[in-house]
């Protein structure tokens, strides 16, 4: 990202980070391929807009997440690194083709596709999704997609419009058959208005639920990202609200400040305390939890 002046700009960071948090160097070789060839291919992946930590290991396992729509995203939420402000009018036709010519080159075997958030598109982006699917499959069939989705909710219309309209460009992503629907509440409920701009905690456990009841055999997925000042109990309503929308998979992840122009880090999260909400997700009934200071939201997503 782009250092940009915002209103954290002014706050340094609290502390450094704790021992717990170092990122794995990961295989170098798997690394360079495919950097190399995202940047041949003209795109863009979230493991590197995002700088992931754990970018090399994923690679090494054949698998990585594309980012669709192009680099700038029409949201500006307050702990993301992708860049904010208006895309390009026009989509890139060539891009769905693009990254299944990068599937194939790199024989990758689970692919992860996300998009920023596109609110200037009349289908806010869910063609991004089907389009990309369609083109990886008539080159490589055999390969497990997961979708990681915006809200596909536009908020120029009225409650009831833009519900139906979210339901619309979502059941068009699931017709397409990904093998897991993610999306992510990113926080607890008290704080989405600091950190979620432009999306709401009800809208997006309405997203869930309805992804559930318009494919009831698809696993869905959500991840919060601690630190941000939820408090332990914060975080447990929140994992009982998305298994009461039947929410199947978990992500936990320490959230890391990626510049001064970001939200601060409340805290660092002790990787027992992760274990401990790892216990309590299993316990409410998730089927799939992966829960650590490193952990995002594609961590370990091909092992399902």
């Amino acid at each position: 990202m782009r250092p940009t002046r915002g209103r954290y700009s002014s706050i340094p960071p609290r502390e450094r980070l704790p021992a717990w948090i170092r990122s794995p160097i990961g295989n170098a070789t798997a690394l360079e391929a495919v950097q190399g060839v995202v940047k041949q291919q003209r795109l863009h992946t979230i493991c590197e807009e995002g700088r992931c930590p754990n970018r090399g290991e994923c690679y090494a396992a054949g698998t990585a997440t594309f980012l669709l729509g192009g680099p700038i995203c029409t949201r500006s939420c307050a702990f993301c690194q992708v860049d904010k402000g208006a895309p390009p009018a026009a989509v890139d036709d060539d891009e769905p083709e693009r990254v299944a010519q990068a599937v194939d080159t790199l024989q990758l075997r689970y692919v992860v596709l996300t998009a920023v958030a596109r609110d200037d598109l009349d289908d806010h982006g869910a063609s991004l999704f089907t389009r990309t699917m369609a083109a990886i499959r008539r080159r490589r069939p055999e390969v497990a997609i997961e979708v990681l989705t915006p809200d596909f909710w536009g908020g120029r219309q009225g409650e009831e419009e833009g519900r139906a309209a979210q339901r619309t460009r979502l059941a068009a992503v699931l017709a397409a058959e990904p093998v897991c629907f993610n999306h992510n509440l990113e926080t607890v409920e008290r704080l989405q208005g600091e950190v979620r701009r432009g999306a709401t905690y009800r809208r997006s456990l309405e997203l869930l639920a309805a992804a559930r009841e318009l494919a009831p055999a698809l696993p869905t997925k959500s991840g919060l990202m601690l630190g941000l000042g939820e408090s332990f109990a914060d975080v447990v309503a929140c994992l009982g609200d998305l298994r009461d929308v039947g929410c199947q998979r978990l992500t936990l992840g320490q959230y890391l400040r990626p510049s001064l122009a970001h939200i601060p880090v409340a805290r660092y999260w002790r990787p027992e305390e992760f274990d401990a909400l790892a216990g309590i997700a299993r316990e409410l009934g998730f089927t799939q939890v992966r829960s650590g200071p490193l952990v995002r939201s594609s961590y370990h997503a091909g092992e399902a």
